[in-house]
């Protein structure tokens, strides 16, 4: 893997889905380059574990037993798609079926893995594009990220992303 291999399915992706502003596309290079490890891996790196029971399973939308549906459903794709509830609504957006909750790998592989990303900034989690393009670092990575979690990598990525593109 490697940057080389999205830059193109990026540029498209960002043209179909309408991410048109310079700044809101370094926000979203910035943040796709932080999840996917500078785009070494489209598949999260812990085992996923941590969302097979309790709380954050049922927020993520898996069944509260241990069966391992944390592990299967672990974030993929370049934005790291995360859980039962929002894969299956990945899948509806994109096939208007299940494949992708029956093969979440799928997210790991072009073309989904830049779809997936460029689907939940602009569709599934609209309101990201208001705060990219108002400059809004920590708004646009709780609406990722949850937290705050990688801030600092995040930032200098989007630093890089803004001097790509001729920003301030």
């Amino acid at each position: 893997m490697g940057a080389g291999i999205y830059a193109k399915p990026l540029e498209d992706a960002c043209v179909r889905f309408g991410i048109e502003s310079t700044l809101e596309k370094a926000h979203f290079l910035a943040q796709v380059a932080h999840e996917s490890d500078g785009f070494r891996t489209a598949e999260e790196y812990a085992s996923g574990k941590a969302y097979d029971t309790g709380s954050k399973a049922k927020a993520l939308g898996n069944t509260p037993e241990a069966d391992g549906d944390g592990q299967r459903h672990k974030g993929m794709g370049l934005i790291q798609v995360t859980g039962v509830t929002n894969q299956r609504a990945y899948s509806r957006w994109k096939y208007g079926d299940d494949r992708v909750l029956n093969n979440p790998r799928m997210l790991t592989l072009l073309p989904d893995a830049v779809d997936s990303a460029a689907w939940y900034w602009c569709i599934y989690r609209p309101s990201i594009r208001a705060l990219a393009r108002a400059d809004d670092l920590e708004g646009v990575t709780r609406k990722i990220n949850g937290g705050l979690t990688g801030l600092d990598d995040r930032r200098r990525r989007l630093q890089q992303a803004k001097r790509l593109f001729g920003l301030p």
